[in-house]
């Protein structure tokens, strides 16, 4: 299952980490977040002791959420070396994150 990202730990988790980081911006409100949880918890077992795979809630972690220029929800963001590689918007499936993060690897 993926793992709460907060805004302090953020740097630690995610800029600092040796390994591809994919992250997905949410919210409680959100219907397709809701339906793409799934998805991110089955990518987060998938890819255990290869990369790390956070949910961040963008309503308590606005600044990070403006830093990073979430204007929708979901969008799942994949990191690599601390910085941003790709990102997707919306409701996808799980194919298209698994060969993105593979592609980090």
């Amino acid at each position: 299952m993926a793992a709460e990202l907060q805004a302090s730990n953020f740097d630690q988790e995610v800029i600092k980490s040796a390994t591809p980081v994919v992250v997905d911006f949410s919210a409680v409100w959100c219907g397709p977040c809701k339906m793409l949880a799934p998805t991110i918890d089955k990518l987060a077992q998938a890819y255990e002791g290869k990369a790390k795979v956070f949910k961040m809630d963008v309503d308590n972690s606005r600044d990070i959420a403006t830093k990073f220029g979430i204007r929708g929800v979901p969008t799942v963001i994949f990191f690599k070396g601390g910085a941003e590689k790709d990102r997707v918007v919306g409701l996808v499936p799980y194919e298209m994150l698994d060969s993105k993060l593979n592609g980090l690897l």
